[in-house]
């Protein structure tokens, strides 16, 4: 049979697969270009402040104040005491802004300034857990495994979703503080590994061991509850 008599189907579940792995893609390259426009205007931002600007300071607050709060709320576990972190973070990081690089994330570089300020928090006082709904709460950013909408027809359903909230609430609660930080900026920002590692002053390799040991910690305590771990937190994803 010769070449010109093969018919090549051009649907089907590999064009499938290839269709979504490449919407896939364009939506990551999307999100990727997106950034790294916020990343440079962060820079003219600093810039401004630094030339006397108070409106940049306005932007960089109103566009970084969510994942900071987002951060220090669920490692300290007060949304009250959270607020007044998350402000002494910005105090801080403005006072000493002649001192961040320009090139490097400016999000990243003040994420490292949350992250010191609440585990200097923690070594004072043990954190107590937070709902969920707290943290969510006026579009700030939760776990993608906990965005779903829940259907409000249903008691059982959002009993259900209450409760799985509450015991990941309680199961963070149990981590070492560096652990929970690292978790928390792996799957609550969507950090990478090299991102995580410069907000924490860690090597990579410390970042990734940390990562894994949390992830393993959380699913013992989750399991311990009876409750299913989210793939977002299973060890290995």
């Amino acid at each position: 049979m010769s070449n010109s008599s093969i018919s090549y189907p051009t649907v089907g579940p590999f064009h499938s697969v290839r269709t979504r792995a490449v919407a896939t893609g364009r939506q990551e390259t999307a999100r990727r270009e997106a950034r790294d426009l916020v990343d440079r205007d962060d820079d003219r931002q600093v810039a401004a402040f630094l030339a006397g600007s108070t409106r940049a300071a306005d932007i960089l607050v109103q566009r970084h104040q969510r994942k900071v709060l987002a951060v220090v709320q669920r490692m300290v576990g007060d949304p009250a005491l959270a607020e007044d972190l998350a402000q002494e973070v910005f105090v801080r990081a403005f006072s000493r802004l002649d001192t961040y690089q320009t090139g490097r994330r400016f999000s990243s570089w003040l994420l490292r300034i949350a992250h010191h300020r609440a585990i200097d928090h923690l070594r004072r006082r043990r954190p107590a857990a937070v709902p969920l709904e707290a943290s969510s709460r006026d579009g700030e950013e939760t776990w993608e495994v906990l965005e779903a909408p829940v259907d409000e027809s249903s008691p059982a359903r959002r009993a259900e979703v209450s409760q799985m909230r509450r015991s990941i609430d309680r199961a963070l609660a149990c981590l070492q503080p560096r652990d929970r930080s690292i978790l928390l900026l792996r799957c609550q920002q969507g950090l990478s590994y090299r991102e995580i590692a410069d907000v924490t002053g860690q090597s990579l390799g410390a970042v990734k061991v940390r990562l894994h040991r949390a992830r393993k910690r959380l699913a013992v305590e989750l399991e311990a509850r009876g409750v299913e771990v989210p793939a977002a937190f299973a060890p290995g994803s």
